[in-house]
């Protein structure tokens, strides 16, 4: 994973393609991801089923979970739809829209207001009426090697820039 890593953050620029040759590659790049996350922004996770997301998604709030010193489980929201974690410093919401059929049963979750005020990791993405503008896509697919993952990350250039320094150091 450290060449595919030093090869995104020299690129600097959107899309970025890393290969992620292990669960425990992806639980690191999430834990790099994490530190630059703070309320109101949104990571849409997408790709099939067993792609990493919910791996990727759980690493990540396990990371700012410990951060602060908070122990918990963090299970798959698959059937509750939503978790959420309150932190001393805000909220994780962790939606997985897969079960959903239409945008009203979105709107009755409540994500429109916690995109604005918590930090949002949200699996099929494409459920959402309209995903929120300058959210970051993290689109998942699986790889002919078991375990392996390629990941395509998306967003506006902001995103380059608060990538790069955590994701060159991860590398």
């Amino acid at each position: 994973m450290a060449d595919s890593l030093a090869a995104m953050t020299c690129a600097a620029s959107f899309p970025l393609t890393l290969h992620l040759a292990s669960p425990e590659h992806t639980a690191r790049l999430a834990a790099a991801v994490a530190p630059v996350l703070g309320a109101g922004d949104v990571l849409l996770l997408s790709g099939p089923v067993g792609a990493g997301k919910s791996h990727f998604a759980r690493a990540l709030i396990r990371w700012q979970m410990e951060r602060v010193g908070v122990v918990e489980d963090v299970p798959s929201p698959t059937f509750t739809l939503i978790q959420t974690y309150p932190l001393p410093d805000g909220e994780i919401w962790h939606a997985d829209l897969y079960r959903l059929s239409s945008a009203d049963e979105v709107e009755e979750l409540g994500l429109s207001a916690a995109f604005e005020d918590a930090i949002c990791l949200v699996e099929w993405p494409d459920r959402l009426p309209e995903p929120p503008k300058g959210a970051l896509r993290l689109e998942f697919s699986n790889s002919d090697a078991p375990d392996a993952r390629s990941l395509v990350i998306r967003g506006p250039e902001c995103w380059a820039q608060r990538l790069a320094e955590p994701l060159e150091a991860a590398a």
